[in-house]
Parts: structure tokens; sequence; C-alpha cells
């Protein structure tokens, strides 16, 4: 019957020690329930979406447009997004994401001092 009890108490304290060694690698916040018992929970750690790299991405790549913009000029631009808006269903979508917006037009005349 020892056995039994000290095998028992071993599967409780397993139990114990995994919800403590999760609670320090994810962290942990103190709640106090309705009763007034002050208990832990685990903060969840899940995916989360990457707001930082979405937008420094998308910096990048608004820079990236207007150095083109600034280089070719707004004429040989636009004739080269014209000339994708009349090419397959990809090369339309290209076109779309390419066109000179103000945050474009904005940036190119930023770098346009720099670059001539």
């Amino acid at each position: 019957m020892a056995d039994a009890n000290m095998q028992d108490f071993a599967k409780r304290v397993s139990r114990i020690n995994k919800r403590k060694h999760k609670q320090a690698r994810n962290g942990s916040m103190l709640v106090v329930a309705d009763d007034g018992l002050i208990t832990t929970q685990t903060l969840r750690r899940g995916p989360r979406f990457p707001w930082r790299g979405a937008f420094l991405t998308l910096a990048v790549l608004f820079v990236l447009k207007g150095m083109l913009l600034a280089h070719l000029g707004a004429a040989t631009y636009d004739a080269r997004v014209a000339k994708l808006e009349a090419g397959t269903a990809f090369e339309k979508v290209g076109a779309f994401a390419m066109a000179a917006d103000p945050v474009t037009k904005m940036t190119a005349e930023t770098i346009g001092k720099y670059l001539k």
C-alpha cells in the first residue's frame, strides 16, 4: 500500500513540476479569484501576426518604388506600368501594386534630390 501511495504522490509531483516549468517557460500572471485566492495563470504563447515585419516590408517596398520612380522619371515609369496593365492577370496585379501612389511620389521626390 505504501508503494501505491508513493507512486500516486510521484505522479502528482511530476504533474505540478510540469505545470511550474510551463509557467516559467511561457511566463505567468497572478490573478485574484472571486473568493480572494491568488493563483497564477500561464500566459498563452501562440502564433501572433508579425506586425513589425509587415510594416518594415511595406516601408522597404515603398522606398524601392520611390527609388525606381525617381531613377526612371514619371513618364517612363507610367509607361511601364501601362504596359503591365495591358498584360495577363498576373501582370495586372503587378501594375496595381506598382502604380504611383502619393507615398511613392513623395518618396521619389525626396530620394530624387540625392540621385541626381
